[in-house]
């Protein structure tokens, strides 16, 4: 194998406008924008690779833009010299310079998958294991409102071939099973819907919202609570088919979810659980332990979402649950690839890497730079 050393790492900062007007989440939370860090990792002889890390919002999970960026100026001096391609050798070397903060390594980490597939020609799916030859369904993100509203959202979505609906609660009991229950109404044969309450409810209104849905409606809860003696109690309490999301956030936890049968299957979402070495990993775990997952990003751009398509592509079909297209979620256009939804669908492109090539114009230049 020919000499591959990281050279120079460059950390660019873009502010990403949410595509609607105002995104809402549970407890009252709202999002404008997202402050996205992209990266680019050089080698020695001038070969690219290309990350993404963008937190939804300082009040989501324990990331923040600001982190990022301050978490790899801790890490990136360790990094040059090393071979991008050792991946596992690279995470190790980011766990020695900085404990946790996966969010901040997830740019890093994916830079190097990128540049370990253009290093030998293949598309990074192929080296997370392989790609299937499933056509994955991509799930809509129905943010909370009013029950006729979020229906007529679906339907939207419905009418354009997405067949996976995950839909925003986290409000008063009454107000979420109407939205629930309004949201389902039209199901075809076929459709999967996720109510996801990013971690918003109490036991008691968690309990409360089930008790006021019709019988039969056809849906799995994603994180009600936000910790896991809330949704183990809540567990106790109903059949109710739970994913964990939030709480979902490293091999650890993934380990602790399957010893304690505290879920039915989880959502990996590549920035908050540290990128695709770890996701590939945490993939292995889940489906030993036969459990459905949903491959997201909390939000992002065009290379977060090539990380997503990447690593989504190599589940077995029984076991992929859907992929989140974050783009739709914001107006810029940071990369171009060959990404596109087809009713509802997408393959992972053939090109080496990731696929994506940055707009640069976009990014400007480089707000730190490590050599």
């Amino acid at each position: 194998m020919s000499v591959l050393k990281i050279a120079r790492i460059d950390v660019f900062q873009v502010d990403l406008p949410y595509s609607g007007d105002v995104y809402r989440l549970s407890g009252g939370r709202e999002y404008r924008t997202f402050d996205a860090t992209i990266l680019r990792i050089t080698t020695q002889n001038g070969l690219e690779g290309w990350g993404e890390s963008t937190p939804f919002g300082a009040n989501y999970v324990a990331a923040h833009a600001l982190g990022v960026r301050s978490g790899i100026a801790e890490i990136a001096p360790s990094l040059i010299g090393l071979d991008p391609r050792r991946v596992d050798r690279i995470n190790d070397a980011m766990d020695i310079a900085l404990l946790g903060h996966e969010h901040a390594k997830t740019a890093l980490d994916v830079a190097c998958w990128d540049l370990f597939g253009k290093s030998v020609g293949l598309p990074v799916c192929e080296l997370l294991g392989g790609r299937t030859d499933v056509r994955m369904p991509v799930v809509s993100s129905i943010y909370m409102g009013a029950p006729d509203d979020m229906r007529r959202r679906v339907a939207e979505h419905r009418a354009i071939g997405y067949i996976c609906h995950s839909v925003k609660i986290g409000g008063e009991p009454a107000d979420d099973a109407a939205r629930i229950a309004a949201s389902v109404a039209d199901k075809k044969p076929g459709e999967y819907f996720i109510a996801d309450a990013n971690g918003g409810m109490t036991v008691e209104t968690a309990l409360r919202m089930l008790r006021l849905l019709p019988p039969g409606v056809d849906f799995v809860l994603e994180q009600p609570c936000p910790t896991w003696r809330e949704c183990m109690s809540l567990r106790r309490r109903t059949d109710i088919p739970i994913i964990f999301d939030e709480l979902a956030m490293s091999d650890a936890s993934i380990a602790q979810l399957i010893a304690d049968d505290a879920a039915e299957g989880f959502s990996i979402k590549i920035s908050k659980n540290g990128g695709l070495t770890r996701g590939r990993r945490q993939r292995d775990i889940g489906v030993a332990a036969g459990y459905t997952v949903t491959v997201m990003d909390t939000v992002g751009s065009d290379i977060a979402f090539a990380g997503v398509v990447h690593l989504g592509q190599t589940f077995p079909e029984r076991y992929l649950r859907c992929v989140l297209d974050c783009r739709k979620l914001v107006s810029l256009r940071t990369a171009d690839g060959e990404f596109e939804v087809i009713e509802g669908r997408i393959v992972a492109p053939n090109t080496p890497g990731l696929g994506v090539t940055p707009r640069l114009q976009v990014l400007r230049e480089p707000v730190a730079s490590y050599s």
